[in-house]
């Protein structure tokens, strides 16, 4: 994907991860890129090449546990702070490569880890974008939830996925759906760790996200201490990175110049 690039397996706290790792730009930032539920390093295509592009920093994506090249969960089965627990891991993964200016831009799942960090690891962490992120659950997540598991057994979704994800697939669908939908994660909820978040942060948003409503996005900019904004587009889903590429390369664009 990038030039001069470390591609390798990597042993993080036990958990072996796939990573690019583009260290061009000595004494620059390094963006981190941070996948949704379903995500992993190919499928974020060419835009976290584009972002470091544009802003002449470095360049780290991976793949979390159980996703993309990494190797795969041993169980489907994830406690209510598994978000916190990937926070941990992406701190000592940090810790191992030297990076302590971190820009994470996180989506969904990788939104939430990425503030989850950014409040639990303040030294490492320069600014955090955050994409469609969640900070507690809403009904409108989980309607979108249960819509992909109908998806997933009477359309081609998981052959889809397979394409990124070869054999874990099931695994890593069952560890998002069947985590969210379970009665005990209703009340999971990450709004004091948000508060202690000091950094700058933007918050990115389509208006028309159909897996979380704009209390993510006010709650969040309410809450942190540091300075926050947000960029809010109009008639654009769960995806914007996507959806509105260049929209949203020009809003990080603009938001990392301003650090």
């Amino acid at each position: 994907m990038y030039q001069n690039t470390i591609e390798t397996q990597l042993s993080i706290n036990g958990k072996t991860l796939y990573i690019h790792f583009q260290n061009n730009h000595p004494g620059k930032p390094t963006l981190v890129f941070l996948h949704d539920s379903l995500g992993c390093i190919q499928l974020w295509r060419d835009f976290p090449e584009k972002l470091a592009e544009v802003t002449q920093c470095n360049v780290l994506v991976y793949d979390r546990l159980g996703y993309g090249k990494s190797a795969p969960m041993s169980t489907y089965e994830r406690p209510v702070d598994y978000l916190t627990e990937e926070a941990t891991v992406l701190n000592e993964l940090l810790v191992h490569l030297e990076i302590d200016q971190a820009i994470l831009f996180g989506h969904s799942d990788g939104g939430s880890i990425a503030l989850i960090t950014a409040s639990n690891y303040p030294e490492r962490i320069k600014a955090v974008i955050c994409e469609a992120a969640h900070i507690f659950v809403e009904e409108v997540t989980l309607k979108g939830i249960r819509e992909a598991m109908e998806a997933y057994t009477t359309t081609d979704l998981a052959v889809r996925l397979q394409k990124y994800h070869g054999d874990k697939v099931d695994t890593l669908f069952k560890a998002w759906t069947l985590t969210w939908t379970r009665d005990d994660f209703r009340s999971w909820n990450i709004e004091k760790l948000v508060s202690a978040i000091r950094c700058p942060l933007l918050f990115i948003q389509g208006e028309a996200d159909e897996y979380g409503t704009l209390d993510q996005v006010a709650k969040t900019i309410s809450l942190v201490s540091g300075r926050s904004e947000q960029y809010l587009i109009p008639n654009i889903g769960h995806t914007p990175h996507k959806e509105a590429p260049e929209l949203t390369l020009n809003a990080a664009k603009q938001f990392i110049e301003t650090l």
